[in-house]
Protein backbone atom coordinates (compact mmCIF):
# COMPACT_ATOMS: atom_id res chain seq x y z
CA UNK A 1 0.00 0.00 0.00
CA UNK A 2 1.37 3.15 -0.76
CA UNK A 3 2.13 6.38 1.32
CA UNK A 4 -0.93 8.52 1.97
CA UNK A 5 -0.99 11.53 -0.18
CA UNK A 6 -1.30 15.02 1.78
CA UNK A 7 -2.10 18.31 0.14
CA UNK A 8 -1.13 21.89 1.81
CA UNK A 9 -3.43 24.58 0.49
CA UNK A 10 -2.11 28.01 1.45
CA UNK A 11 -4.20 31.64 1.96
CA UNK A 12 -3.29 35.14 2.36
CA UNK A 13 -4.81 38.43 2.84
CA UNK A 14 -2.42 41.14 2.47
CA UNK A 15 -1.57 44.67 3.61
CA UNK A 16 -0.94 47.55 1.42
CA UNK A 17 2.67 46.99 1.55
CA UNK A 18 2.69 43.60 0.10
CA UNK A 19 2.99 41.45 2.73
CA UNK A 20 0.85 38.63 4.67
CA UNK A 21 -1.44 39.61 7.12
CA UNK A 22 -3.42 36.83 7.97
CA UNK A 23 -1.51 33.94 7.09
CA UNK A 24 -4.10 30.40 6.67
CA UNK A 25 -3.24 27.11 5.48
CA UNK A 26 -4.75 23.59 5.57
CA UNK A 27 -3.48 20.08 5.25
CA UNK A 28 -5.96 17.45 4.13
CA UNK A 29 -5.42 14.33 2.44
CA UNK A 30 -7.36 13.22 -1.30
CA UNK A 31 -10.98 13.28 0.47
CA UNK A 32 -10.60 16.33 2.15
CA UNK A 33 -10.24 15.26 5.58
CA UNK A 34 -8.69 18.19 7.49
CA UNK A 35 -4.95 16.96 9.37
CA UNK A 36 -3.69 19.80 10.51
CA UNK A 37 -4.28 23.69 9.82
CA UNK A 38 -3.00 27.06 10.73
CA UNK A 39 -4.89 30.52 11.03
CA UNK A 40 -2.68 33.37 12.75
CA UNK A 41 -2.18 37.05 12.22
CA UNK A 42 1.37 38.08 11.65
CA UNK A 43 2.11 39.53 14.64
CA UNK A 44 5.04 41.98 13.17
CA UNK A 45 2.51 43.36 10.58
CA UNK A 46 -0.85 43.24 12.00
CA UNK A 47 -1.76 46.79 13.13
CA UNK A 48 1.18 48.18 12.32
CA UNK A 49 0.97 48.20 8.04
CA UNK A 50 -2.71 49.06 6.63
CA UNK A 51 -5.03 46.69 5.37
CA UNK A 52 -4.97 45.91 1.61
CA UNK A 53 -7.26 48.33 -0.32
CA UNK A 54 -8.28 49.51 -4.00
CA UNK A 55 -8.31 53.51 -3.95
CA UNK A 56 -10.68 52.85 -7.00
CA UNK A 57 -12.68 49.85 -5.61
CA UNK A 58 -16.15 49.91 -3.60
CA UNK A 59 -17.28 47.06 -1.55
CA UNK A 60 -15.02 44.67 0.58
CA UNK A 61 -11.78 46.39 -1.64
CA UNK A 62 -12.59 49.63 -0.70
CA UNK A 63 -10.39 51.84 1.85
CA UNK A 64 -13.66 52.76 3.53
CA UNK A 65 -14.03 48.96 4.46
CA UNK A 66 -10.42 48.88 6.26
CA UNK A 67 -12.33 49.73 9.93
CA UNK A 68 -14.48 47.09 9.50
CA UNK A 69 -11.99 44.95 7.98
CA UNK A 70 -9.57 45.22 11.26
CA UNK A 71 -12.86 45.09 13.54
CA UNK A 72 -13.56 41.40 12.27
CA UNK A 73 -9.82 40.57 12.52
CA UNK A 74 -10.13 41.93 15.83
CA UNK A 75 -13.03 40.05 16.86
CA UNK A 76 -11.55 36.78 15.75
CA UNK A 77 -8.45 37.43 17.88
CA UNK A 78 -10.75 37.78 20.66
CA UNK A 79 -13.08 34.54 20.42
CA UNK A 80 -9.72 32.42 19.59
CA UNK A 81 -10.64 31.86 15.48
CA UNK A 82 -7.17 33.48 15.44
CA UNK A 83 -4.16 34.46 16.93
CA UNK A 84 -0.66 36.42 16.43
CA UNK A 85 1.59 34.91 15.82
CA UNK A 86 5.87 35.20 14.75
CA UNK A 87 6.99 34.79 11.19
CA UNK A 88 9.32 32.54 12.78
CA UNK A 89 6.33 30.31 14.49
CA UNK A 90 4.60 30.40 11.27
CA UNK A 91 8.09 28.93 9.51
CA UNK A 92 8.38 26.41 12.44
CA UNK A 93 5.08 25.17 11.80
CA UNK A 94 5.39 24.76 8.02
CA UNK A 95 8.44 22.67 8.52
CA UNK A 96 6.92 20.53 11.09
CA UNK A 97 4.14 19.67 8.58
CA UNK A 98 7.09 19.28 5.86
CA UNK A 99 8.34 17.18 7.55
CA UNK A 100 5.20 14.84 8.91
CA UNK A 101 3.14 14.89 5.75
CA UNK A 102 5.70 15.62 2.89
CA UNK A 103 2.53 17.79 1.45
CA UNK A 104 2.10 18.92 -2.11
CA UNK A 105 1.47 22.22 -1.56
CA UNK A 106 -1.56 24.21 -3.83
CA UNK A 107 -2.96 27.85 -3.35
CA UNK A 108 -5.80 29.50 -5.42
CA UNK A 109 -3.57 31.72 -7.79
CA UNK A 110 -0.11 30.15 -5.79
CA UNK A 111 2.37 33.24 -7.83
CA UNK A 112 0.13 35.38 -5.92
CA UNK A 113 0.36 33.67 -2.28
CA UNK A 114 4.18 32.95 -2.79
CA UNK A 115 5.16 36.23 -3.66
CA UNK A 116 3.45 38.01 -0.55
CA UNK A 117 4.98 34.83 1.65
CA UNK A 118 8.42 36.14 0.09
CA UNK A 119 7.50 39.63 0.96
CA UNK A 120 6.82 38.77 4.54
CA UNK A 121 9.53 36.17 5.16
CA UNK A 122 7.47 33.20 5.39
CA UNK A 123 9.34 30.42 3.27
CA UNK A 124 7.19 28.03 1.29
CA UNK A 125 10.25 27.27 -0.87
CA UNK A 126 10.95 24.04 1.62
CA UNK A 127 7.44 22.09 -0.41
CA UNK A 128 9.25 19.93 -3.02
CA UNK A 129 5.95 19.81 -5.40
CA UNK A 130 3.43 22.53 -5.71
CA UNK A 131 0.96 23.19 -8.45
CA UNK A 132 -1.89 26.21 -8.80
CA UNK A 133 -5.39 25.64 -7.81
CA UNK A 134 -6.68 27.92 -10.10
CA UNK A 135 -4.75 26.32 -13.02
CA UNK A 136 -6.41 23.42 -12.14
CA UNK A 137 -9.77 24.92 -12.21
CA UNK A 138 -9.51 26.44 -15.42
CA UNK A 139 -8.23 23.54 -17.61
CA UNK A 140 -10.90 20.75 -15.72
CA UNK A 141 -13.56 23.21 -14.53
CA UNK A 142 -14.14 26.62 -16.70
CA UNK A 143 -13.20 25.69 -19.83
CA UNK A 144 -16.64 23.70 -20.06
CA UNK A 145 -19.64 24.32 -21.70
CA UNK A 146 -21.41 23.24 -17.89
CA UNK A 147 -19.34 25.76 -16.44
CA UNK A 148 -19.95 28.48 -18.86
CA UNK A 149 -23.63 28.05 -19.02
CA UNK A 150 -23.59 28.19 -15.28
CA UNK A 151 -22.01 32.03 -15.68
CA UNK A 152 -24.56 33.13 -18.14
CA UNK A 153 -27.53 31.42 -15.55
CA UNK A 154 -25.63 33.48 -12.91
CA UNK A 155 -24.66 36.39 -14.99
CA UNK A 156 -20.63 35.92 -13.80
CA UNK A 157 -19.10 38.65 -15.91
CA UNK A 158 -16.00 40.22 -15.38
CA UNK A 159 -16.34 44.50 -15.67
CA UNK A 160 -15.89 45.65 -18.82
CA UNK A 161 -12.28 47.33 -19.31
CA UNK A 162 -11.30 50.65 -20.82
CA UNK A 163 -10.74 48.77 -23.79
CA UNK A 164 -14.20 47.21 -24.56
CA UNK A 165 -12.81 43.85 -22.74
CA UNK A 166 -15.26 41.51 -21.19
CA UNK A 167 -14.59 38.19 -19.71
CA UNK A 168 -15.98 35.80 -17.60
CA UNK A 169 -15.38 34.90 -14.05
CA UNK A 170 -12.97 32.01 -13.33
CA UNK A 171 -12.68 32.77 -9.87
CA UNK A 172 -12.80 30.37 -6.14
CA UNK A 173 -15.80 31.67 -5.52
CA UNK A 174 -17.21 31.14 -9.09
CA UNK A 175 -16.02 27.58 -9.01
CA UNK A 176 -17.12 26.76 -5.60
CA UNK A 177 -20.59 28.29 -6.81
CA UNK A 178 -20.89 26.29 -10.09
CA UNK A 179 -19.93 23.07 -8.37
CA UNK A 180 -22.33 23.43 -5.34
CA UNK A 181 -24.89 25.10 -7.78
CA UNK A 182 -25.20 27.91 -5.52
CA UNK A 183 -23.26 31.41 -5.27
CA UNK A 184 -21.51 32.57 -2.09
CA UNK A 185 -19.35 35.35 -1.35
CA UNK A 186 -16.20 34.24 -0.02
CA UNK A 187 -15.63 36.29 3.73
CA UNK A 188 -11.99 37.31 2.21
CA UNK A 189 -10.58 35.63 5.37
CA UNK A 190 -7.64 33.40 4.89
CA UNK A 191 -8.30 29.84 6.56
CA UNK A 192 -12.41 30.43 5.95
CA UNK A 193 -11.81 30.95 2.30
CA UNK A 194 -9.67 27.26 2.25
CA UNK A 195 -12.05 25.82 3.85
CA UNK A 196 -15.80 27.27 1.96
CA UNK A 197 -14.29 27.54 -0.87
CA UNK A 198 -10.62 26.27 -1.98
CA UNK A 199 -10.56 22.80 -0.06
CA UNK A 200 -13.97 21.52 -2.08
CA UNK A 201 -12.76 22.76 -5.31
CA UNK A 202 -9.59 20.47 -4.49
CA UNK A 203 -11.15 17.63 -3.56
CA UNK A 204 -13.81 17.51 -6.83
CA UNK A 205 -10.68 17.99 -8.93
CA UNK A 206 -8.36 15.38 -7.62
CA UNK A 207 -11.57 12.53 -8.47
CA UNK A 208 -11.12 13.89 -12.02
CA UNK A 209 -8.96 11.33 -14.43
CA UNK A 210 -5.65 12.86 -15.70
CA UNK A 211 -6.12 16.54 -13.88
CA UNK A 212 -2.62 17.09 -14.03
CA UNK A 213 -2.48 17.27 -17.67
CA UNK A 214 -5.21 19.84 -17.68
CA UNK A 215 -3.08 22.33 -15.81
CA UNK A 216 -3.71 25.83 -17.76
CA UNK A 217 -2.51 29.44 -16.93
CA UNK A 218 -5.44 31.44 -16.61
CA UNK A 219 -5.32 33.69 -19.85
CA UNK A 220 -7.70 36.03 -20.16
CA UNK A 221 -7.70 36.61 -23.94
CA UNK A 222 -9.22 32.97 -23.82
CA UNK A 223 -11.72 33.50 -22.04
CA UNK A 224 -13.36 36.46 -23.64
CA UNK A 225 -17.34 36.54 -23.48
CA UNK A 226 -17.62 37.23 -27.51
CA UNK A 227 -15.75 34.16 -27.90
CA UNK A 228 -18.39 32.25 -26.42
CA UNK A 229 -21.62 33.38 -26.19
CA UNK A 230 -23.89 34.28 -29.18
CA UNK A 231 -26.67 36.03 -29.77
CA UNK A 232 -29.65 34.02 -31.23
Amino acid sequence: MGKKQYYLIVDTETTITDKVVDFGAVVCDRQGNIATQCAVMIQSIFGVDSLFYNKDAAGIWAQASITRRMDNYNLMLQNGTRMLASIHAVNRWLDKVNTKYSPEMTAYNLAFDKSKCANTGIDLSMFAKSFCLWSASVGNICNTRAYRQWILDNHRFNNRTEKGNLTYSTTAECVTGYLRGEFTDEPHTALEDIIGYELPTLVHILKKRNWREKLIAYDWNKHQVKDYYVAL
